[in-house]
């Protein structure tokens, strides 16, 4: 099996610290607002990682943390007005029970900042005895960047690139621009602990690291998260964490693609967020994983408006023909060949797209064999079910499943909007791509989009 390792650059092949066993971290969700679907997306990866791992016969033991305290969190709390650990854990209730209804499973190990306090405290005391890290005069303490030999390997950027592309904070209290803070000091307001350097907080990355080393010890194999914590985040971990320890903190760092909106990145500012209680209100869990799960685990996902029911309507395609099939054979024996497939796509860096472009070829020829009367169907349906499980898939029941998609309640279009289409269809036809905009924007308006395909157009209603 081999994986792409960010720290490398490259695939490598995956050989544990200790054989048999695997040590994983995942950087969770930092609560300030609701889960969207980049969340959702970062929480289905690393289970699957963690799924497949178990099936090659590894003893996995898979930790995620929550950050319940964070700038973020502080500011919401502000603005409701509820106490900022009552906003937080409210959020962790929300989140959690939208991530059982996407069918994601739980990690060995829960992880929370506010409950490592000490050990964040026992961790900062020992990188200032050690000479890696500094308290000032307000009680604010950083890691110093300089005395980190290594520091910008992960992100493979040297300290000047490093110097271009971080945010600096608090610039007046730090012997240098990049150093990082490993204690905040209290503001007015603010929730604080009491430390050796007075009133205050753990710094984001602090909280990863002194959560990894207790769940964990000094090392573990794998550590993941969106490719957006690559720098400065995971960069920091490493550096606060082996200047502690002077080992190797992860042998691999797994990054995750990002989720772009109609070309554009996910933010609150573009106001683009796709909610994931939203999308489960539309979509069935598995409509949603097909969807993300085309994509291969490290390439972005531009969700445009066909993401999602295109997904749906090939799901619906394929339960339909297990339903036909359920119907004529029994779903029962094996098609070893489905699994080996599946198998050399996932240890070729858990090449998900892979699997699932694999099964239209599966499903063509299940087709076929319906067609000829070949009971063998049932077999290759039976490995399907048993195989791809593990992405969380064709586990409802087909004939169910059918049903309920077919009987969505179609909504009757009013014949101004009809009329509209119309005109936008003959604009498109003669080319006149302006009026068809305009037509376009006058339908949303309405409240309804319209989609082209190379046999006219369809309505829906937003």
């Amino acid at each position: 099996m081999r994986i792409y390792n960010t720290l490398a650059g490259k695939k490598q092949e995956f050989i544990p610290l200790v054989e048999g066993k695997v040590k994983m971290y995942a950087c969770g969700i930092t609560v300030s607002g609701e889960a969207h679907i980049g969340h959702a997306y970062q929480a289905l990866i690393y289970d699957i990682i963690r799924k497949y791992l178990e099936k090659k016969g590894y003893e996995v033991t898979y930790a995620r943390n929550y950050t319940d305290v964070d700038d973020k969190i502080i500011a919401k709390s502000n603005e409701t007005g509820i106490p900022a650990d009552e906003f937080a854990l409210k959020m962790i209730e929300n989140i959690d029970e939208q991530m059982q209804r996407l069918q994601v499973d739980e990690p060995n190990v829960w992880l929370k900042a506010t409950t490592c306090i000490e050990d964040i405290i026992a961790f900062v005391s020992t990188l200032i005895e050690k000479g890696h890290a500094y308290a000032t005069e307000k009680g604010d303490v950083y890691f110093s960047v300089e005395s980190f030999a290594s520091y910008g390997n992960l992100s493979h950027r040297n300290l000047e690139d490093a110097m271009n592309g971080v945010r600096i904070d608090n610039e007046e209290n730090k012997k240098n621009p990049l150093d990082f803070a490993l204690w905040k000091s209290a503001k007015e307001g603010e929730p604080y602990w009491q430390s050796p350097w007075g009133k205050g907080r753990p710094g984001w990355h602090i909280e990863c690291s002194t959560m990894n080393r207790k769940a964990f010890g000094d090392q573990i194999d794998i550590h993941g998260g969106g490719r957006d914590l690559i720098f400065p985040h995971h960069e920091n971990e490493i550096a606060q964490t082996e200047a502690l320890t002077g080992k190797q903190f992860a042998k691999f760092w797994i990054h995750n693609g990002l989720i772009k909106v109609n070309g554009q990145k996910m933010s609150k500012s573009l106001g683009n967020s796709l909610f994931l209680k939203d999308l489960l209100d539309k979509y069935s869990p598995e409509t949603i994983k097909l969807a993300l799960l085309q994509t291969n685990y490290r390439g972005d996902i531009n969700v445009t408006d066909n993401l999602f029911p295109d997904a749906e309507k090939h799901l619906v395609d394929f339960y339909s023909l297990i339903a036909l099939a359920e119907e004529k054979f029994e779903i029962k024996g094996e098609n070893q060949n489905i699994d080996n497939d599946f198998n050399l796509a996932m240890d070729d860096d858990f090449n998900t797209a892979l699997a699932i472009s694999n099964l239209y070829g599966y499903f063509k020829s299940i087709k076929a064999k319906i067609n000829a009367n070949d009971s063998t169907a049932g077999a290759d349906i039976n490995q399907i079910k048993n195989t791809y499980a593990l992405l969380g898939l064709f586990k409802a029941n087909a004939k169910e499943f059918v049903n309920r998609y077919n009987k969505v309640e179609k909504v009757e279009i009013p014949e101004e909007v009809l009329k509209i289409a119309e005109q936008r269809f003959v604009a498109r036809q003669n080319k006149d791509w302006a009026k068809s905009d305009e037509l376009r924007n006058k339908l949303a308006e309405l409240g309804y989009l319209v989609k082209d395909s190379k046999d006219g157009y369809t309505l829906e209603k937003k």
